[in-house]
């Protein structure tokens, strides 16, 4: 890639519709590349492990209006940290989680967004509530008032043909949609985060409003 991080963002986001957040997944990237993404007007950064965002958000203390996103797998020994650093969840994966996540917003006083983690298809590689397990857990989740829970996030498996990834994200449509036409008291489908560097084209096609790219802004990571 010989463009700068900034040409590949204004080509990027001159292809995006405006209702689709463009969120830099920064993860292994020095905090120097983040500036070069913020001054070509990226607010949104998205990380994946607690440490390495702790001291890249220590050395960015001056770009205040940096919304943070973590998207890496979480464990619940570092949920409190992850409240604490980052607004928005996008991998809340199991029921455990998201009770430990609900009593941590409680007791810190805040009120964190979070995405479901969904996995559409079976697959071993990944976190996530199965179809039919986040629907049985939709009643215990919308007893979480802490938790803004506002959508559902997926990753298709990989080695999937670009029609079978399509279909994967039009999937986790329809489950929003079917989500929310139970009117449930503390649950909302407001966003779709699906899409990377690779698919976020097909993500935006079956209607992601936030997509979730790092290669083809920053280049391959060392």
């Amino acid at each position: 890639m010989n463009s700068s991080i900034s040409e590949r963002i204004v080509s990027i986001r001159s292809s995006l519709p405006t209702s689709v957040k463009l969120i830099a997944v920064s993860k292994q990237v020095p905090a120097q590349a983040i500036r070069s993404a913020y001054s070509a007007g990226i607010r949104d950064f998205a990380e994946s492990r607690i440490q390495e965002a702790a001291s890249k958000q220590a050395e960015l203390q001056d770009l205040p209006d940096i919304t943070w996103h973590f998207i890496g797998h979480l464990q619940s020994n570092k949920a409190k940290k992850a409240i604490e650093q980052f607004p928005w969840i996008h991998s809340v994966d199991n029921l455990k989680l998201a009770q430990r996540l609900d009593q941590l917003a409680q007791q810190l006083g805040v009120s964190p967004q979070v995405c479901l983690q969904v996995k559409i298809l079976p697959d071993p590689n990944k976190s996530g509530w199965s179809v039919p397990e986040l629907l049985a857990d939709l009643p215990t989740l919308d007893q979480y008032k802490n938790l803004q829970i506002q959508g559902l996030m997926t990753i298709p498996p990989s080695g999937l043909n670009d029609p079978e990834i399509l279909n994967v994200f039009n999937l986790n449509r329809e489950l929003a949609k079917k989500i929310q036409e139970q009117n449930w008291s503390h649950i909302k489908m407001q966003h779709l985060s699906m899409g990377m560097s690779g698919d976020y084209e097909l993500a935006v096609q079956a209607g992601a409003t936030m997509v979730r790219l790092g290669t083809i802004l920053f280049g391959d990571r060392s």
